[in-house]
């Protein structure tokens, strides 16, 4: 199987991210809502919430310090290798990343204190990002 990589745009949201985690049973969070990116999602085991780190409520159980770039598309629906395009030169460069994927693109959440490393590594692969 031959899987082509792509060359991608991809454009930085302003601020500070969080990612959290509620109970599985909890309801949707009104904090949650508001600027920027914002994906909620529920499994059997848990309520995840990607949204801007300033609005999640102290005692809540949340990682911030992330920053949000989205794939700047159109992309079919059916596009193969675009997420890979980007998730493996930073992998092999040793980072880790949290990508969310809606119906129009996909959205990649880096550690901001890895952005120096992540920016070199997308721009040696041919990426272009956006401020």
């Amino acid at each position: 199987m031959n899987t082509e990589l792509h060359s991608i745009t991809l454009e930085q949201a302003a601020g500070e991210y969080a990612v959290s985690r509620l109970d599985a049973s909890s309801p949707f969070p009104a904090w949650a809502d508001g600027d920027g990116f914002v994906s909620i999602s529920r499994s059997q085991h848990e309520l995840s919430i990607v949204c801007a780190a300033a609005r999640v409520p102290p005692g809540t159980v949340s990682e911030a310090g992330w920053s949000c770039w989205r794939f700047v598309g159109p992309f079919a629906f059916g596009a193969t290798g675009i997420v890979l395009s980007v998730v493996r030169p930073l992998s092999l460069g040793g980072l880790g990343v949290f990508v969310v994927s809606t119906y129009d693109g996909d959205h990649l959440l880096l550690k901001t204190r890895d952005l120096p490393a992540a920016v070199q590594l997308l721009n040696d692969a041919g990426h272009v990002l956006l401020n």
